[in-house]
């Protein structure tokens, strides 16, 4: 008899990340057992410093703002039950497009090759049945997303499949919603130009390409704390301006797309074990 736990692995970009897209996964599948590891690839620094200094901006300090982020990212999650946190630290690289991007230190700079090699060392140790990151455009192009993506499916090819991999995204119709949402509690939102609007258009999958949704509506109430603990970053967390109510009724159901799996579990499904329990 294995009585290793059946275990979920999500490898995410920065300390917040977890909560948004996979909050309601941890907690629930923590609930029912199951192991969870978070793997959080940046130190987070290029997040904003106490007052909401930018980086660039005199008094924002990388150091103590990952120090920060660490103790946030902790209690995060403690909130939702998580077994295991690993910390990969590599510098934050900010936005596409700025200038810590070229830092030879940040994750965007990292060789995938070395970055995968740390990775599938923990692959070895936990032996993930599911593990979840981003699509290949690190959902909507920051590059610390994409490298995720990079070095978990690198790391995947070196240490043999998962039973089940997992990409995050969102079904258009909900990007619709929260449009919509942000303009209800009174987000000051530019009208994007034309191609700011055709790369939002792009963000996400029609529903029908969605393979697996998720309930995690009872869980609402740990994703929404575990996103409150990230405080430092809370200008930049709308979904918190919401309330917590509001916020599970749009964000009760986190969805993903399956994009390897040897179950042979039929979709669209509802859980991410499906064909492992």
């Amino acid at each position: 008899m294995n009585d290793r736990p059946l275990t979920l692995m999500a490898v995410h970009a920065h300390p917040d990340d977890e909560a948004t897209g996979t909050g309601g996964v941890l907690a629930r599948y923590a609930a029912e057992g199951m192991r969870t590891v978070l793997v959080t690839c940046t130190d987070g620094g290029c997040g904003d410093g106490p007052g909401g200094v930018k980086p660039g901006e005199p008094g924002h300090d990388p150091a103590a703002i990952a120090l920060m982020r660490r103790q946030e990212l902790e209690a995060s999650c403690d909130i939702l039950k998580i077994s295991h946190l690993e910390m990969l630290d590599y510098a934050d690289s900010g936005m596409m497009g700025w200038p810590t991007n070229d830092a030879p230190e940040s994750f965007w700079q990292t060789p995938v090759e070395e970055g995968a090699a740390r990775l599938a060392e923990l692959f070895r140790r936990y032996r993930p049945d599911v593990v979840v990151t981003y699509d290949e455009n690190g959902f909507y192009g920051h590059p610390d997303h994409i490298q995720a993506n990079r070095i978990t499916m690198a790391a995947l090819a070196m240490t043999g499949p998962a039973s089940k991999v997992y990409w995050t995204t969102a079904p258009r119709s909900m990007m619709q919603r929260f449009g919509e949402a942000m303009r209800e509690f009174g987000a000051d939102v530019p009208e994007p130009d034309s191609a700011e609007a055709e790369a939002i258009a792009e963000i996400g999958l029609p529903d029908e390409e969605i393979t697996t949704w998720v309930d995690t509506t009872a869980f609402g109430g740990q994703k929404f704390d575990a996103l409150a603990a990230h405080a430092s970053q809370g200008e930049n967390i709308f979904f918190l301006k919401m309330g917590q109510e509001r916020f599970t009724e749009l964000m009760g159901v986190e969805t993903f797309v399956r994009v390897q799996d040897t179950t042979g579990a039929a979709v669209p499904e509802n859980d991410l074990f499906a064909g492992l329990r």
